[in-house]
Order: C-alpha cells, then sequence, then structure tokens
C-alpha cells in the first residue's frame, strides 16, 4: 500500500537533524588566509544573499586552520545531504513554503475549539461521556467511570487531531496517504493496521447497502476527481467525507476518519472546519441511513452545509 507521509515524516526528522548539526558548526564556509602587517590571520569565506562575505576566525594557527578545513567539509556534506532530502521530500509532493496568515489562522481557529470537536466526535461515536469527561481525559489521559475503549477513542481522536494540525501535515496534500494515516490513529489499540484499506466485507447497520470492498487505485482516483471538480472548496470537503463515510474504506473508524480528512482539506485552504455538533447527530445518522441507500444527497449535502459548517468568514461574506 502506499502512504507517503510516514515516508516524509521520516526524512523531515533527517532533515531536521542534519539543519541541527549544520547550525551547530562553530564555523560555516571556506578558510581563507589574509597577511597583514607581515602576519597571518584566518577568515570564512562565504556567499550569502548572493554576495560574497569575509568573518574574522583568528590568528592563524595549523590548529586552528585545520578546524576550519574539517568544518568546511562537514558543511558541504550536509549541505549535500539536506539537498538530497529536500529533492526527495519534492518527489513525494511535499513543500515546506511558509503557510499563509489565513492558514495559520484556521489554525489557531480549530485548536481553540479542539475540546469541543473532539467532544462532539465521540458523541457521534456513541461514547458517552459528559464534556467535562472528555475534557479530563483529554488533559489527563485518564478518568475513573469511563471504559477503556472509550477513553482509547478519544485518546485516538486527540492524537489524530494533533496530526493534522502540525505545520508540515497541514502543507502536504490532502491525498490517500494522509487519510490513511488518519484512519491508523483513530483506530490505534484497537485493530494492529488500522490504516490499512479494508480488505474484508463489512454490513452497516440500519440499511441494506453493502459498500463494496475498496480498491487502492479506484479511491485514490475518486479523492482526485472530487478534490479537482469544479465546486467550491466547502462542497469538496463534504464530498470528501461523505465519500469516506460511505465506501467504509477502513474496517472502523470511518466516520472520525472522514471528518478529519475533510477538515485536513478545509484547514489547508484557510475556510474553516466541518463538525456534527452533538444536538445534530439524530439528524445525521437519519440522512446517512437514506445516503447509504441512494436516497437524500442532496439533503445531506446541504444539512453539512448549513449546519455543520463553520466558517472562517464573517457572516454574510461570500464562501470559497
Amino acid at each position: 500500500m502506499s502512504n507517503n507521509y510516514p515516508r516524509v515524516q521520516e526524512l523531515l526528522h533527517q532533515r531536521a537533524d542534519l539543519q541541527a548539526r549544520l547550525s551547530l558548526l562553530p564555523y560555516d564556509g571556506n578558510p581563507e588566509v589574509k597577511d597583514r602587517g607581515g602576519r597571518q590571520y584566518l577568515y570564512i569565506r562565504k556567499r550569502t544573499a548572493g554576495r560574497l562575505t569575509s568573518t574574522y576566525a583568528g590568528e592563524y594557527s595549523d590548529e586552528l586552520y585545520q578546524l576550519l578545513l574539517r568544518n568546511a567539509r562537514e558543511g558541504r556534506e550536509l549541505k549535500k545531504s539536506i539537498r538530497r532530502l529536500d529533492k526527495q521530500l519534492a518527489e513525494l509532493g511535499y513543500s515546506d513554503a511558509e503557510l499563509s496568515a489565513e492558514v495559520m489562522m484556521n489554525l489557531e481557529f480549530v485548536r481553540v475549539n479542539l475540546k469541543a470537536n473532539i467532544y462532539d466526535q465521540a458523541v457521534l461515536e456513541g461514547v458517552a461521556t459528559t464534556f467535562p469527561q472528555t475534557e479530563d481525559i483529554l488533559e489527563n489521559g485518564r478518568i475513573s467511570g469511563v471504559s477503556a475503549s472509550d477513553v482509547q477513542k478519544i485518546l485516538n481522536l486527540k492524537h489524530a487531531w494533533e496530526f493534522v494540525l502540525d505545520k508540515d501535515v497541514i502543507a502536504y496534500p490532502s491525498d490517500f496517504s494522509i487519510l490513511c494515516r488518519i484512519a491508523g490513529l483513530v483506530n490505534e489499540g484497537f485493530y494492529q493496521d488500522g490504516g490499512r484499506i479494508r480488505g474484508v466485507p463489512v454490513a452497516i447497520g440500519g440499511t441494506a447497502y453493502v459498500p463494496p470492498i475498496p480498491v487502492e487505485s479506484a479511491v485514490k482516483e475518486r479523492l482526485e476527481t472530487i478534490l479537482t471538480a469544479e465546486l467550491p472548496v466547502i462542497g469538496k470537503a463534504v464530498a470528501l467525507c461523505l465519500y469516506c463515510m460511505k465506501a467504509q474504506l477502513f474496517n472502523d473508524g470511518n466516520k472520525r476518519a472522514a471528518v478529519i480528512f475533510a477538515n485536513h482539506y478545509l484547514i489547508s485552504q484557510a475556510v474553516g472546519m466541518l463538525i456534527i455538533p452533538e444536538k445534530e447527530v439524530p439528524e445525521l445518522k437519519r440522512l446517512l441511513v437514506a445516503y447509504y441507500d441512494g436516497r437524500a444527497d442532496a439533503e445531506i449535502e446541504s444539512f453539512m452545509k448549513t449546519r455543520c459548517f463553520k466558517s472562517m468568514f464573517e457572516a454574510g461574506e461570500q464562501q470559497p
């Protein structure tokens, strides 16, 4: 199974380590000897922003000169390795361009609502905790009177949200690998590989609809079709969410993964967030049954856009 994000994450960690080692070098540049008044002095010569600069390092000594040479060699090797990692990251579709102020604002918008969002998602999954209990679990990792399974589900939601709120993750395209990573996190502790695409039949309670066993290539194609469609951003996010719910791509956690995946896309576009509020859960479940049976497509789309979407824009402004 193709899953790019773990590889991207590994490469980012390697690059961070190399950059840290580069920053710790006492001298960065090539040694240069200059004669002044019959004495020799050592300088570090390097190009900065297209200009050659020369920085004083000390009076000449063989020991200092050899240190500067070793630093220069190590610096060149580190920079070469960093460039190689950058090339590999680019080939995997990763870009570390600075996030826009709007995207950063959207990240903060979601962070300040995170506990409430996780509580609402837990309600959707039938987790029987109050908001104070959910808050206690998120802050302390445990609470008496709540089953270990429910605690694990809430903590998994926290981990999945923390994943998509990472700046590097938001800079990464909303694709199949990100979706699989989210599913793996929400299913952690319940399935050995909860992010692996489903390979067995499943049934959905309350409906005669039986989702076919998904094919990875077809799933990737469907996601790409949605993302490149001539739709507003919120329309694409809702389409991504509903497709992932109905397709039942994973053995479990499909609604949780679908909602968080849709939010990865919304945040990256600086538009807002998609959450099913506690009071709307019964209506969503009713509409989902009809949607699975091939009815109420327009109704559930309208429901999610008007009652589950929180915009980054002021009331009355046009949404992307």
